[in-house]
């Protein structure tokens, strides 16, 4: 079978495409004749993620700092108005 499905032949045999990746490959699915996207059994999916992530090492011996992906980012806060309290009432003495 072939490797490639048009959108409408994705989606009524979802299952079917399903099952061809898993046992061919990769499936294409096209939409109005131009590749879309790709349908990717998911081993090989989390396979091309490692192979894309530096590693720790890669990050220590890189000429740039990259600290941006070894610290998480911080939330962002809003700041509130500050609140006006009322002095409490004193007797006169």
């Amino acid at each position: 079978m072939s490797n490639t499905w048009q959108v409408q032949e994705a989606k009524a045999r979802f299952s079917e495409m399903l099952e061809t990746s898993l046992v061919e490959g990769p499936q294409i699915v096209t939409k109005r004749g131009v590749e879309t996207a790709v349908l990717v059994p998911i081993e090989q999916w989390r396979r091309l993620e490692r192979m894309t992530k530096p590693g720790l090492k890669d990050l220590l011996l890189a000429r740039e700092a990259r600290t941006e992906e070894l610290t998480p980012p911080r939330p962002q806060y809003r700041s509130r108005p500050p609140v006006a309290f009322e002095r409490p009432y004193a007797p006169a003495g």
